[in-house]
């Protein structure tokens, strides 16, 4: 934060804040009764190609304006076309933002602004920061995550894409899977093996690789629920010049944990709509049971634990300080809130959860059951999160590394 800043209170910040939202959008309509208008609790979307590109242009006019109306890129210096804002003032803005009609962002925006935009502002040089940042931030161009491989898993360290030197720059060669906005992006952040001899953590180099570029192959992978959020990515023989380098050579891992714990705190608040419009269906109920109401009540206590866990994040930054291991607390509490909602859903509906029968808030949750183990995998799995905080929080012996 520059020495020139003036930085808001909360209150005149979110008070601006509403202000503005007044003026360019409707408040959103929370009138709606029990049964009707949408039912939706997809937690992945389940888009054909034509409809995630119209829905993501849709939702980058909206951020286009936000950016060019000073609401953006909040935390970001002014020479980026942001204000230097403490980031928990990204937190504050959402709030007064949830109670207006906007396009509700798809998982490559928050990726794009605060996943990676942060990353590059961190390792990139002068020129790498002036040159993507206002682009990305104002979103003209979007960012995947090149990172899982299938027999690496979660484990980024063992990536075997591997970039090679060549005389003005590298040859990528190599294949991602899981990727989410691949067929929106200008750009995918790619984590390489650069130095097979080196320690399974070193060797590894950080890439901005151009999606049109020759050599790079998209495929969507058909989900159970018979969308294609995600994507294979195939590169071969992608030329990728010295100067979209992301950091020095070899500190690739550093550069992806800049971007994971990102992730990590903006996912702490998975899943707490579904799990309190699972306890809505269950307040919907004849004739509940003692088990089922105590099931629904451990719910909604889980959902404010859950929101107390993020208030803690949000504390810990508007101190200064950086998050640590409750990030990963409160990615697993948000993994176990979505499995938690799948049990009392199905427990609540039984036969009506897999025959659809046309009623109005049973057959939709099917895309819920169905996706939400699917984030004990995303953003590092609830095994990596365990051991951040067995080795961060408990002192308890390393893993073994090679």
């Amino acid at each position: 934060m520059s020495a020139e800043t003036i930085v808001p209170t909360p209150e005149e910040f979110r008070r601006a804040a509403r202000g503005w939202l007044a003026e360019v959008a409707a408040p959103r309509d929370t009138s709606t009764r029990w049964g009707s208008g949408s039912d939706a609790v997809a937690v992945f979307e389940n888009w054909t190609e034509e409809e995630e590109h119209r829905y993501t242009d849709a939702t980058r006019d909206w951020e286009r304006l936000r950016y060019d109306s000073g609401w953006g890129a909040l935390a970001f210096d002014p020479a980026v076309g942001g204000r230097s804002l403490p980031t928990h003032y990204e937190y504050l803005y959402r709030m007064e933002e949830a109670d207006f009609d906007v396009p509700q962002r798809t998982e490559i925006f928050p990726v794009t602004c605060q996943l990676i935009a942060p990353a590059i502002a961190a390792w990139g040089i002068p020129e790498q920061t002036a040159r993507w940042l206002p682009k990305l931030l104002r979103s003209d161009e979007l960012t995947c995550q090149l990172f899982s491989e299938t027999e690496a898993g979660s484990d980024l360290a063992a990536v075997r894409t591997r970039a090679v030197r060549e005389s003005d720059g590298w040859r990528l060669d190599g294949h991602k899977v899981w990727t989410s906005g691949a067929r929106v992006s200008t750009w995918g952040l790619a984590v390489c093996r650069t130095d097979p001899d080196a320690a399974k953590h070193a060797g590894i180099t950080a890439f901005m690789v151009r999606m049109d570029a020759p050599g790079v192959t998209v495929r969507p992978i058909r989900q159970m629920t018979g969308g294609e959020s995600f994507n294979e990515v195939y590169l071969e023989g992608v030329h990728v010049p010295d100067t979209d380098r992301l950091g020095p050579v070899g500190e690739g891992w550093r550069v992806t944990q800049t971007v994971l714990a990102a992730e990590r705190l903006d996912s702490g608040s998975l899943g707490i709509d579904n799990a309190l419009r699972a306890v809505d269906l269950a307040g919907h109920q004849p004739d509940l049971d003692a088990a089922r109401r105590a099931a629904a009540a451990d719910l909604a206590v889980r959902t404010l634990v859950q929101r107390a866990l993020g208030l803690r994040v949000m504390a810990t930054l508007s101190a200064g300080g950086q998050p640590g291991p409750e990030a990963s607390v409160g990615k697993l509490v948000a993994t176990r809130t979505l499995r938690e909602t799948s049990d009392l859903v199905a427990d609540l509906l039984g036969p009506r959860l897999v025959a659809d029968d046309g009623s109005w808030g049973s057959w939709a949750w099917t895309e819920h059951v169905l996706g939400a183990p699917g984030y004990s995998i995303a953003g590092g799995t609830d095994e990596i999160q365990r051991t951040i905080l067995s080795e961060r929080v408990l002192g308890l012996p390393r893993e073994p590394r090679r």
